[in-house]
């Protein structure tokens, strides 16, 4: 489209949508044929608890970094400033004379309130503003029970998901985007003061993760080629390399659901045996959007119980406990490897966040609610839909959650997802020694183990205390 003379900009507001391909704001912006001025805020100022963490602000310096390259390559770069969304917003388009502001749609309930206090400036202002889905593939609204309510249950929601129509292709990147005759100031990125310092508690994330699309694709690439054939039940296996790695570039929208969505599905099409494992991999992206389909339709969820009969539950207060969960110092190694894992790394394989916080809520009885906090600080994925919901699904209290007498005991689960103790002795080096029988219960070998404590509570006994517990919080909902 030809650009008009003196055309006044429009800003394009990156949120957690930071990469140019299938981007629809992006594409709308370019096509509108006005100059571009894509813009990413950093709020530290509003209150709130649910601000990004300390890994999550490691993993954003990179990205956002990445990001301004890939605006680079196409004439254009991304301007920096902090504040309140609308505050900024209102400056940089008074600099710029921009005619209105694009943007993705957040679903967190905070940032769907920002967002109406965005429109509701701007509209007083008389400058455009134009919302964009772009971070799923369904709009929370668009998808209904044959009841017209929303889901509350996962299986009927996969369903819904699979008789809808074709999901659209994703978008190309432009090519070019258009620059303003001027650019606005812009913070430098270094003075954000984003990764830690003294003490570097990530100095071993570099090693493990390329932030960025960049990043993003070739982590794709690697999980296509070397674990999509044996993803179904490789996935399950944290001795093994059989994730797909992509949770923190999917959460900051590196790269988009549309284009995992679609190349899984060629790949399965054309690989031999890697049909069960492409399936069970899309359904893991649907998950993700039931996560946040139920944020969107119940936003309290992040604090209070889904299910309101476990809002008496009684939970303990034990801060000696929940720091020994939180160092890895249980002495139920597959729980302490998972802990001391998301330290070094920023990330913890699922099964063993599932062995993790069934430890804490049901070994401990701590309120889920903590292990939540732990993992939005320390996770480099940690996503408030899909933290609020698995921790919930595991405390037995959320949407389709596990049941509560479903108790996890972390030796069986040890033996049966690291048979070999590969996991454990990589992150509990303590253990190296022991053999695979030993490794997962170290009380029981006849060796010697230094240094290791031992288990802070009898697996017996904490489940005895917590179906007692359960029974009596089922039984004051009752009345």
């Amino acid at each position: 489209m030809p650009r008009l003379p003196d055309q006044p900009p429009v800003i394009l507001w990156f949120r957690q949508d930071l990469r140019v391909v299938d981007h629809p704001a992006l594409n709308a912006a370019v096509q509108s044929a006005a100059p571009v001025i894509p813009l990413y805020i950093l709020d530290d100022e509003t209150p709130g608890r649910w601000r990004p963490g300390g890994a999550s602000r490691w993993w954003l310096e990179d990205s956002l970094a990445a990001l301004d390259a890939d605006l680079r390559e196409r004439g254009s770069r991304l301007i920096l400033r902090r504040g309140k969304a609308t505050d900024v917003l209102r400056r940089v388009a008074d600099e710029t004379a921009a005619a209105g502001v694009y943007f993705t749609r957040r679903y967190e309930p905070s940032h769907a309130e920002e967002e109406a206090a965005v429109a509701r400036d701007l509209k007083e202002r008389g400058l455009a503003c134009r919302r964009f889905g772009g971070s799923l593939l369904f709009e929370p609204e668009d998808l209904r029970s044959k009841a017209g309510a929303p889901f509350r249950v996962f299986t009927p929601f996969y369903r819904a998901c699979l008789a809808r129509d074709g999901i659209a292709a994703p978008l190309p990147a432009p090519t070019k985007i258009a620059p303003p005759p001027d650019w606005p100031a812009s913070d430098r990125l270094e003075d954000w003061g984003l990764r830690p310092r003294s003490p570097n508690w990530a100095k071993g994330f570099s090693p493990t993760w390329r932030p960025g699309t960049a990043g993003a694709v070739a982590r794709l690439e690697a999980f296509l080629d070397e674990s999509l054939a044996d993803y179904a039940e490789g996935r399950d296996r944290p001795d093994r390399k059989g994730t797909s790695g992509l949770s923190p570039h999917l959460h900051f929208g590196e790269i988009g659901p549309r284009q995992l969505w679609h190349r899984t599905n060629h790949e399965s099409a054309v690989r031999e045996n890697t049909e069960p494992g492409g399936r069970s991999f899309l359904r893991e992206l649907v998950w993700r959007e039931f996560c946040t389909h139920l944020l969107h339709h119940w936003p309290d969820m992040t604090d209070a119980p889904f299910n309101s009969s476990f809002a008496g539950f009684p939970w303990r207060e034990n801060d000696a406990a929940l720091e020994a969960w939180q160092k890895g110092e249980t002495g139920y190694p597959i729980v302490d490897a998972g802990l001391r894992q998301l330290w070094a790394t920023g990330w913890m394989h699922n099964r063993v966040r599932m062995v993790a916080a069934s430890f804490l809520t049901k070994h401990l009885l701590i309120p889920w609610q903590e292990g939540a906090r732990w993992f939005w600080d320390t996770l480099v994925d940690a996503d408030l839909a899909n933290n609020s919901a698995g921790w919930q699904w595991v405390a037995g209290c959320g949407a389709d959650a596990a049941p509560y007498f479903r108790i996890f005991n972390p030796v069986l689960q040890g033996r049966k997802f690291d048979p070999d103790g590969a996991y454990v002795r990589r992150w509990v080096p303590e253990l190296e020694g022991l053999p695979a029988s030993a490794v997962h219960a170290p009380w029981e070998s006849d060796r010697r183990v230094s240094g290791y404590p031992e288990p802070i509570v009898d697996h017996k006994t904490a489940r005895h205390l917590a179906l007692a517990a359960y029974a009596e919080a089922k039984q004051g909902g009752a009345g």
